[in-house]
């Protein structure tokens, strides 16, 4: 099993300005890459034959021209040239992700990866780890990666707010015993916009809303902004500021979805969830903020890989399956069902149907059949 574990560094000054120039580094050579196949895509466009033929520039071809490449690790930049092959592959697999954009410098992400080659990469002790270019640099290790686990590659980043994060892969064996799912054991989750998820046994996930909570806050920080002037020290104080209240959101939201998907990995051996698009939803129905907010698409990843790591199950149900319009009686179709009904009557049957409650069971029941143990 392969398993990444994220850490905090604390690299020093030296140290800090060897891995901010690595990202500078992995970024040119990012752009330089992206615009020699686009140079070479406009050249030869019209005669496939000899665009199939052609050889794109590799990092190594810039380490004369531009000596300074040769300062970081050599890894990192073969590591953007994957990257870009993925993005690559992404695209013309499907169109909708996009084309590879050019890297900027205060937008996109700040990392770089690196592999581990005959223990260039290694924990010395609790508090410290070996790193290709950059030797020991000391280490928050909260916990322990797995016994006798080989450490595969890391990715070293820096957040907004100036925290360096070291993200470690690691293989190791795992004795993983399927669990036979059963209908008792089963839970259906239904996306909610106002409490996240609302399950099968009727209960409500009850998301606090943090980035609603931390919004008048927000703004008022995000107002003092945007009255500084750029490229002062007062500006990049500010900008902090903003960027810790944003991180804040951010960990809070991951620390309540971790403690959800624990929970529930822990109580069920499956568990159905609708394959929802998220985007779609949040830039179709205004309702950007409640859906970003609550973080559905995060959940169903903890859920997945969590559940794996125990034998069990994560069945995802089509977006398209009517789960709010079907009575989960009689299965009876109410086709006139809209948004804002929250409570409806089956003509059929003539029960009464909570909307979101009847959407969790005929996703458990949906489940249960894809599980073949309706």
């Amino acid at each position: 099993m392969n398993k990444a574990f994220r850490y905090r560094l604390y690299p020093s000054s030296e140290q800090a300005i060897l891995i901010n120039k690595t990202f500078g580094c992995v970024r040119f050579i990012y752009n330089q890459m992206l615009a020699n196949r686009k140079t070479i895509y406009e050249q030869y466009k019209d005669d496939k034959e000899a665009l199939k033929q052609q050889k794109y520039s590799l990092p190594a071809a810039y380490k004369n021209q531009f000596e300074w490449l040769k300062e970081v690790d050599s890894l990192a930049l073969a590591n953007a040239q994957l990257n870009l092959n993925t993005a690559y592959k992404n695209f013309f697999r499907d169109k909708s992700v996009g084309f590879p954009n050019f890297k900027r410098k205060h937008r996109d992400r700040l990392s770089y990866t690196t592999n581990n080659q005959k223990g260039s990469l290694r924990l010395i002790d609790s508090k410290t780890i070996r790193l290709p270019k950059l030797k020991d640099v000391r280490i928050k290790l909260h916990r322990q990666l797995p016994l006798n686990s080989t450490i595969k590659s890391a990715t070293i980043s820096q957040t907004p707010t100036g925290k360096y994060y070291i993200a470690i892969l690691v293989e190791f064996e795992a004795k993983l015993e399927p669990i036979t799912p059963t209908v008792e054991s089963t839970l259906g989750l239904d996306y909610s916009s106002k409490s996240l998820v609302i399950d099968s046994e009727a209960r409500s996930a009850d998301y606090p809303r943090f980035y609603r909570n931390a919004e008048a806050k927000l703004k008022k920080e995000q107002r003092k902004l945007s009255k500084r002037l750029k490229g002062s020290k007062n500006r990049n104080k500010q900008r902090r500021k903003v960027a810790k209240l944003h991180e804040k959101v951010a960990n809070q939201r991951k620390d309540f979805l971790h403690k959800l998907s624990r929970q529930i990995a822990n109580a069920y051996t499956a568990v159905a969830i609708e394959d929802l698009n998220m985007r779609s939803m949040a830039q179709g129905l205004n309702l950007a903020k409640s859906t970003n907010d609550n973080g559905f698409g995060m959940l169903k990843t903890f859920l997945a890989y969590k559940l794996a790591e125990q034998g069990k199950q994560l069945v995802k149900i089509d977006k398209w399956f009517p789960s709010s319009k079907q009575c989960h009686y009689c299965k009876n179709l109410f086709v006139e069902l809209t948004l804002a009904d929250r409570t409806w009557s089956c003509k059929h049957c003539g029960a009464e149907i909570d909307r979101d409650i009847n959407a969790a069971i005929n996703i458990k029941n949906e489940g249960c059949r894809i599980l073949g143990i309706a």
